[in-house]
C-alpha cells in the first residue's frame, strides 16, 4: 500500500460511514416528493428574471441513493475534497453529474472561504465554479438554530446589490460528515444565459425562515472568470426533428465546462403544444449517456445536459422517446366552480371539489393519466368574469380518486382567490399527457 492510497482509503471508509448515516433517514413519500417536482417544473417555465427552486426533499431521496451499494473515490471526487477539505457530503450530491466533477478535476474550482458571523450562527462559502452558462456555490453553516425545521431562502446580488437575473436552484442544507458541532453544508445552481453573464462581483444572502429568530447572512466575493476564460464551443446544429408529425428545430448545441446548452425552436406551425422531450439524452461513440435535467423558455427553449467538454466526444446522438403535449385547441377551457362544469380542455379532465384555505382557493381536479416521471397538471393563467387574473404557484398529487387508480387527483392553489365565484377562464401551462415516437439525430461535433 502507499501513501497515495491511504487518504483515498479513509475517505472511503468515512463515507461508508455516512452510508449508514443516510440508511436511517426518513424519507418524504412519493407524494410529497412528487409535489416538489411540481413546482420545481411549473417554476422552470415561468418568465420571471430570479426564479427559485427547492429540492429538499428530491435532494433527500437522491442523497440515498447515491449511497446504497459499493463506494469508491473517483480521482474528481478527491480532488474536490483535496480543494475543500470536509466537504465530501456536498459532492456526494453532485458526483453523479459527470461533466461538473470533470470540471472539477481540470482544477476549475475557485476557493473563496469567505465567511459572515454574527448572534452565534456563521455561514462560509467555501468555493465556487464558474463558466459562462452556470456557477456552482458550495457553502456552509455553523452554529444555527434549528436549520432543519425552519430552513432559509437565497438571494444572489451583482456588486451594486441588485438581484442577478438569473434562474438557480438550491436544497435544505445536510448535516456535514464527520461533525457533530451543528455544521451543514450544500450548493447552490445558477444558470447563466446570454443576457445574464456571471457579475464580476457576487453576494450570496441567507434569510432564516424563523420568525421567532430572523437572522440574515452575506458573504460577497470577488469571481474569477479567468479560470474558464475562452471555454466555450459553438457546434452549428440546424437541423430539423419531426415527431409525431410535431417540427422541432434544434439550431446549435453550446458546449462549456460544466454544461451542454442545446438550443431548440418549436414549430409555430405545430398543432400540439410541447412540454417537454421524453427520455431525452446524448449519446457519444463509447455509448455513454449525458442526461438532462433542466428546461428554459417556451417555443424557443435551451435544454440543459451534462457537459461532455472534456471527455472530447467523437461523436454525439441526441436521442429521445417521443413528449410530452397537449392539443393546442385543448388548452383554454372554461371552468364553473359551483357546477363544476369543464367546457372545452383535453377530455378526461374533471373538477372534483374545491375549499378555501385562508386567502386562497384550493381546486382539486382528476386527470386520466399518472404524473409518474411526468408533468403535473399546472396553469399559465387563470381569469374570472370581470378579466381580472389570479396566480397559481403551486400544485400537488396523489395516485387515484377513490378506487380508481387510473386517474390522479391534483391540487391546484389559486392565490387570493378565496372570493371566487361562477365561471373561471384556465389555460394550461403543462398537462402529463405523452406522446411515444422514439427520435434521434447526429449532433455534428466535428463539422
Amino acid at each position: 500500500m502507499t501513501d497515495e492510497q491511504n487518504p483515498l482509503e479513509a475517505l472511503e471508509a468515512r463515507l461508508q460511514a455516512r452510508k449508514t448515516e443516510y440508511d436511517a433517514i426518513n424519507v418524504p413519500d412519493a407524494a410529497a416528493s412528487r409535489a416538489v417536482q411540481a413546482g420545481i417544473r411549473q417554476a422552470s417555465r415561468k418568465r420571471k428574471t430570479r426564479l427559485r427552486w427547492l429540492t429538499s426533499s428530491i435532494s433527500a431521496a437522491a442523497l440515498i441513493l447515491l449511497f446504497t451499494g459499493c463506494i469508491r473515490v473517483s480521482p474528481a471526487f478527491a480532488s474536490f475534497v483535496e480543494q475543500l477539505p470536509g466537504m465530501e457530503g456536498v459532492v456526494s450530491l453532485i458526483r453523479q453529474d459527470k461533466g461538473l466533477m470533470m470540471a472539477i478535476d481540470q482544477s476549475l474550482l475557485q476557493k473563496v472561504g469567505i465567511t459572515d458571523e454574527h448572534h452565534g450562527g456563521s455561514v462560509t462559502v467555501e468555493g465556487i465554479i464558474t463558466d459562462e452558462s452556470r456557477m456552482v456555490i458550495f457553502y456552509k453553516m455553523k452554529g444555527m438554530k434549528d436549520i432543519v425545521k425552519n430552513d432559509y431562502d437565497i438571494d444572489l446580488l451583482d456588486g451594486k446589490g441588485k438581484h442577478l437575473p438569473v434562474a438557480f436552484s438550491y436544497a435544505s442544507p445536510k448535516p456535514a460528515s464527520d461533525s457533530d458541532d451543528q455544521v451543514y453544508e450544500n450548493f447552490v445552481d445558477v444558470i447563466f444565459t446570454d443576457k445574464a453573464p456571471p457579475p464580476d462581483v457576487l453576494t450570496v444572502v441567507f434569510k432564516s425562515r424563523d420568525k421567532a429568530n430572523p437572522g440574515v447572512w452575506k458573504v460577497t466575493m470577488p469571481v474569477d472568470k479567468n479560470l474558464t476564460k475562452g471555454m466555450k464551443r459553438v457546434i452549428p446544429v440546424n437541423e430539423t426533428l419531426v415527431v409525431d408529425g410535431q417540427r422541432i428545430q434544434v439550431k446549435q448545441a453550446t458546449m462549456y465546462p460544466t454544461r451542454l446548452v442545446l438550443d431548440v425552436q418549436m414549430d409555430p406551425n405545430n398543432n400540439k403544444k410541447i412540454f417537454g422531450l421524453s427520455d431525452l439524452q446524448l449519446v457519444d461513440e463509447q455509448g455513454r449517456a449525458w442526461r438532462t435535467d433542466t428546461t428554459i423558455g417556451e417555443d424557443t427553449r435551451s435544454i440543459y445536459f451534462e457537459s461532455m467538454y472534456f471527455s472530447k466526444p467523437k461523436k454525439l446522438t441526441l436521442q429521445g422517446s417521443g413528449f410530452s403535449g397537449l392539443d393546442k385547441k385543448e388548452l383554454d377551457f372554461s371552468l364553473d366552480l359551483k357546477t363544476r362544469e369543464i367546457t372545452g380542455g383535453p377530455s378526461g379532465l374533471q373538477m372534483l371539489d374545491s375549499k378555501v384555505e385562508g386567502k386562497d382557493l384550493i381546486v382539486d381536479f382528476s386527470v386520466p393519466d399518472s404524473m409518474e416521471d411526468s408533468f403535473v397538471l399546472a396553469f399559465s393563467k387563470v381569469k374570472d368574469s370581470t378579466g381580472k387574473t389570479y396566480q397559481t404557484p403551486g400544485a400537488s398529487w396523489s395516485p387515484g380518486y377513490g378506487k380508481d387508480q387510473d386517474h390522479t387527483t391534483v391540487s391546484v392553489t389559486i392565490e387570493h382567490g378565496a372570493q371566487l365565484q361562477g365561471e373561471l377562464q384556465m389555460k394550461i401551462a403543462t398537462y402529463p399527457s405523452k406522446v411515444t415516437s422514439s427520435f434521434s439525430l447526429e449532433i455534428p461535433v466535428n463539422p
